[in-house]
């Protein structure tokens, strides 16, 4: 994606946060109206059965490339905890573990990201734009190709994107239009190679024992995943001069 069109994508977000009511301009385009039909009333069960409501929570995505799994956290205001909502089956993601570096590898991202763009309109059925390349890809990636055009979207098929089923989809937009409507202005979404664990970490160490500099990014994103892992928060994230994250 070029510069103009990743900025218009954060135009067209944060636009939506100026407008009477996000959920009813949404609600205009027909496939997101069917969507509510098909399953506002499942997620809304989903989010009751965890002392939550749809239509007053903030929301975070997490995901893990290795499992194949993306969660759906919710929580009521920014003084409570997450919950977890649901686990999703990732439908299909092209690529291999570690992080996206340049235009046409074909690689997710990997990293603390944020969705800053809805697509209702589009090719692969629903979709949610990721803010990749975030400020560390822009130090660490290709200067003049890091690439872009990257969401979480439908119909099962990608490249370097992250495809859920159009059923899976469906839920987790809603999500995003619910959280957006109820006034959350950053929805996270962070992306691991795979769940960060000890010993998962250990065992993953050894595997690319040659690739040092991989291992140091992973470690790095690793202290991320253990705030979160400890304290069901979302830590405060920088990035320093060498593209290193920094919590809190």
């Amino acid at each position: 994606m070029s510069n103009v069109a990743c900025y218009m994508c954060a135009v067209f977000f944060l636009t939506a946060f100026f407008q009477d009511n996000f959920k009813a301009s949404q609600l205009k385009i027909s496939r997101v109206k069917q969507a509510y039909l098909e399953k506002e009333s499942y997620l809304s069960n989903l989010y009751r059965e965890n002392k939550l409501s749809l239509y007053q929570s903030q929301i975070f995505f997490r995901i893990f490339k290795h499992e194949n799994v993306l969660e759906l956290w919710a929580r009521k205001t920014a003084a409570d905890t997450f919950v977890l909502i649901k686990q999703y089956p990732v439908c299909y993601a092209s690529g291999t573990l570690g992080p996206k570096r340049k235009e046409g590898d074909m690689q997710v991202p990997e990293g603390f990201y944020k969705i800053n763009h809805f697509n209702p309109n589009s090719a692969f059925h629903l979709s949610l734009c990721i803010n990749y390349p975030n400020s560390s890809d822009r130090i660490l990636s290709d200067p003049k190709t890091p690439g872009g055009d990257m969401y979480i979207h439908g119909s099962c098929v990608s490249i370097g994107c992250l495809a859920m089923t159009d059923d899976k989809i469906k839920e987790l937009y809603i999500a995003a239009v619910e959280a957006v409507n109820n006034g959350q202005k950053t929805i996270w979404c962070h992306i691991f190679p795979y769940k960060m664990n000890s010993a998962n970490h250990k065992a993953m160490q050894e595997k690319y024992r040659d690739h040092v500099a991989l291992i140091n990014f992973w470690t790095n994103l690793k202290t991320g995943y253990d705030y979160f892992e400890r304290s069901k928060r979302i830590p405060k994230v920088s990035v320093d001069v060498t593209g290193k994250y920094m919590f809190n």
